[in-house]
């Protein structure tokens, strides 16, 4: 008898750790798209390519990077569909929005 109950309750602590572990690795996923979209914006917004460039590859692997020009403002848009490590959980839509304003360009 002892032994069922055992087996029940290490499945449910497994499967319990192994949500955790998702959740965990979608919030560090997340930040990371925020991270890469402020970098990149401000970059952006200084006019920097080689330096946005570089913002670019702290992205995320597979994540779209989408910048928009405006008037006076600077927007990116990072996207990414994470896929989870074990079967039966769905893939997770991730987005983080930055916006900055550009900064005027030096006469030459």
């Amino acid at each position: 008898m002892v032994t069922a109950e055992l087996a029940v309750a290490i499945l449910a602590a497994l499967s319990l750790a192994v949500l955790l572990c998702w959740g965990i690795f979608l919030l560090v996923m997340q930040l990371r798209c925020v991270d890469a979209a402020a970098a990149i914006a401000r970059q952006e917004a200084r006019n920097d390519r080689t330096a946005a460039g570089a913002a670019r590859r702290v992205a995320p692997e597979g994540a779209v990077v989408r910048v928009s020009r405006r008037a006076a403002e600077v927007s990116v848009t990072v996207t990414l569909t994470v896929q989870p490590f074990v079967r039966g959980l769905a893939a997770v839509p991730l987005r983080a929005d930055a916006s900055v304003v550009a900064e005027p360009v030096a006469p030459r």
